[in-house]
Order: structure tokens, then sequence, then C-alpha cells
């Protein structure tokens, strides 16, 4: 090879090592959990004679507080018998990493489950009177 194409390939290495140094690391945040629920969205299929015929579509309701603001996020299983893990209580604290859209909750075994935020509610402060 030539000098040339060696230091083309040395230039690339070096790109890719110095890039991967600066990814950004996922930061999370310590947040309480205020509520889990399952739910169910209704949805109809087809229709027979004017009748709807319906199915229920299963997905979770998760609220977590973090610095005064309730973020409520949505998650739809991947499966139909996936259900919450039971050490989420209400007002037990849960490592939170938010991003645009989505809220990132750690579950209890290091896996993330990835909610659709769908409402952020700031704690107002009480009027005095």
């Amino acid at each position: 090879m030539t000098k040339i194409g060696v230091s083309f390939w040395v230039s690339v290495v070096l790109l890719g090592v110095s890039g991967r140094s600066f990814s950004v690391e996922k930061t999370y945040l310590t947040g309480i959990l205020v509520e889990a629920q399952q739910k169910a969205h209704t949805r109809v299929l087809y229709y027979i004679v004017n009748t709807p015929v319906e199915q229920e579509d299963p997905y979770f309701e998760v609220s977590v507080r973090v610095n005064d603001v309730t973020y409520v996020g949505e998650y739809t299983p991947q499966r139909t018998f996936e259900s919450l893990p039971d050490d989420w209580k209400p007002e037990e604290p849960v490592q939170v990493r938010l991003e645009k859209r989505y809220m990132f909750v750690k579950r209890p075994n290091g896996s993330e489950m990835k909610l659709l935020i769908d409402d952020r509610t700031p704690k107002h402060p009480a009027k005095s009177r």
C-alpha cells in the first residue's frame, strides 16, 4: 500500500475510536412512582349487520413524578400475558430516563420499559388566601 492508503486507514480507525469515546451515556433520574395501571383500548374489528365486533387491546399507564413534574406514559405490551413488575408500588422510587416524547423506566431486572409520554403535569404551588 502507498503512504496515502495507509494514512487513510489510520485516520478512519482513529475517527472510529474517537467517535465512540464521545458517545452520550444514558443518565437516569430518580423518580417516584405515582401510579401504574393496566387498561385497555377498545377497537372495532369489523361489523356484522350494523353490530360492531370489538377487541380490547391491553396497555399499561404509568405515572412517575420527577422534580415536581408528573409524567404519564403509555406502554403497549408485545404479548398479552405481559404484566407490570410486582416491585412497582405507589410512592416507591424508580430510575427514569426522559427524552422528548418517551420515558424509559428501569425495571427491577435492569431492562427498560419504553413509554410514550401522554401528559406532563407540573406541580402547582398552593395558593395562599
